[in-house]
């Protein structure tokens, strides 16, 4: 059972040691829906955007932007993703800064791969509770493939109208406000008008009832008790 939730979780690897990360790769990829790796923290924070994974699994000691930069960013991010850190020796002041950022777990190099395997396992099951989310009239959002479903079958939105149910299933039950909203799904400036649009057009595509607008606060999802 617990093989069967591991292989419906995403995997970010970063280190800037490339034969380390293809042989970390190499090892583990058999049990997860799939594994990815970054070269450094900078590229990491990067594919952790576009990749939305499950788990990073990171090196502290880093070019361009090291492990706890990057942790630091990515939990600014989503403070729920679970950081591994992978760490020599020599670096237990780091570690400790490691530790005070939130990281879930660290393994001191070189470790084995299953050891790495079963502490995954064993917060698997949680991570998996947060895939599938329950919404208002038989709506359905996979956080894992980004999808939303009614009634079973898929539903045609676009990239961007997937990143702001993610953003508010999220933080589900909770305001987001419209500044962190336009900030989180465009780059250039974005007027009000244009993100009430934005989510009307959503509404038609969805429903009017799945997304809550709170009058001059933002925008709430509430997912229903399953």
């Amino acid at each position: 059972m617990q093989n069967n939730l591991l292989t419906q979780l995403k995997i970010l690897i970063v280190e800037d040691e490339k034969r380390l990360s293809q042989l970390l790769k190499d090892a583990i990829s058999e049990y997860f829906f799939s594994v990815i790796i970054a070269k450094d923290g900078k590229e990491g924070l990067k594919k952790f955007k576009s990749f939305k994974p499950d788990i990073v699994i990171t090196d502290i000691m880093m070019p361009f932007c090291d492990g706890l930069e990057m942790t630091q960013k990515i939990k600014e991010l989503d403070e729920s993703v679970p950081i591994i850190v992978l760490s020599a020796h020599s670096d237990k002041e780091k570690l400790l800064k490691a530790i005070d950022l939130g990281i879930n777990k660290y393994f001191i190099k070189p470790f084995d791969p299953d050891e790495l395997i079963e502490h995954i396992r064993k917060i698997a099951p949680k991570l998996n509770k947060q895939k599938k989310v329950f919404l208002k009239e038989n709506f359905v959002f996979d956080n894992n493939t980004m999808s939303l479903y009614k009634d079973g079958k898929i539903i045609n939105i676009t990239k961007r109208e997937k990143e702001f149910l993610f953003l508010l299933i999220k933080y589900q039950n909770t305001i987001v406000s419209t500044e962190d909203i336009k900030a989180k799904l465009w780059t250039e400036e974005v007027s009000d008008e244009r993100l009430r649009t934005f989510i009307k057009r959503l509404r038609i595509k969805t429903s009017k009832d799945i997304i809550e607008n709170i009058l001059g606060q933002g925008y709430l999802i509430s997912p229903l008790d399953t």
